[in-house]
């Protein structure tokens, strides 16, 4: 089960455009960033389609700002980790913090786990929309109708008295503040379209120093094996620390590693040789 898979396993290398996409199609939502689903709400929902009937969707809060607000999103999930027997930790204290190589790291997780129940297949019936209005404390819904009755109120308020001078001073600065507005939205594209291209690459820095950490710490355990007394001396182990301890990718050094082992087996072929005789 996904519960089990290891740091090294390709689920954690589904790309941040990936998951968002993954997200936003089985729940209708629109997520632009990994870091938005730190709450947890989204989590839950996550398990609510996989598994429906199991979240509490009533105790899930999908407007949770504060630490306190989705550390309890985070209970609902972890009693539901529970319940379905999912070995499973949940770093509660980083996720919250909003990092996106935390949540992301844990999405991809959710996506590996979701995708090994019923080969990812989403219940036909299910409807995110209906079950997040079950949601306890889904304000959203409910403060998006009361600001659109209250921008109604005040454009029909404006258009009242902005009949004669007002209306023509409203016009006029209009006019005159176009451009730099227009100018101010090209420029705030921007900035948000460099700072999700700073985002993806800090994300690909940290997984490629994942990665480089896990084979480093593989060879260090190869290399400890190697230094063992009983075995430092034996030509298997002397031709794999020729290999590590080279200095520049040579070509030459890998033949000379196999040239120690070809020795050593033609040695005990000729000693089991003489034996017979």
């Amino acid at each position: 089960m996904a519960s089990n898979i290891g740091m090294m396993d390709s689920a954690y290398f589904v790309g941040r455009n990936e998951i968002l996409t993954w997200i936003n199609a089985r729940l209708q939502i629109n997520l632009s960033r990994v870091e938005e689903a730190a709450s947890g709400a989204v989590q839950c929902q996550m398990m609510d389609m996989t598994h429906p009937g199991v979240v509490p969707m009533h105790k899930v809060n999908f407007d949770a700002k504060t630490e306190y607000d989705m550390i309890q999103n985070y209970k609902v999930l972890q009693d539901v980790f529970n319940k379905l027997k999912i070995d499973k930790h949940v770093e509660v204290n980083r996720l919250v913090k909003g990092r996106p190589l935390d949540n992301l790291e844990f999405l991809q997780w959710l996506k590996r786990y979701c995708d090994s129940v019923n080969g990812g297949i989403m219940n036909e019936n299910y409807n995110p929309l209906d079950r997040r209005c079950k949601g306890g404390k889904e304000r959203n819904i409910k403060g998006a109708q009361k600001m659109s009755k209250s921008l109604q109120t005040n454009n029909y308020s404006n258009s009242r008295s902005g009949d004669g001078i007002g209306n023509n001073k409203l016009n006029g600065t209009k006019q005159g503040k176009s451009t730099a507005v227009a100018g101010g939205v090209n420029s705030s594209v921007e900035i948000q379209a460099l700072k999700e291209e700073m985002t993806d690459l800090k994300l690909s820095v940290d997984l490629l120093e994942k990665e480089r950490d896990f084979y480093f710490a593989k060879l260090r355990d190869v290399e400890i094996i190697c230094q063992m007394p009983e075995l430092e001396n034996i030509p298997m182990a002397v031709a794999i620390k020729k290999i590590l301890y080279a200095a520049d990718e040579k070509e030459s050094v890998l033949a000379e590693a196999q040239e120690i082992i070809s020795q050593s087996l033609d040695m005990g072929e000729a000693e089991y040789t003489d034996d017979d005789h």
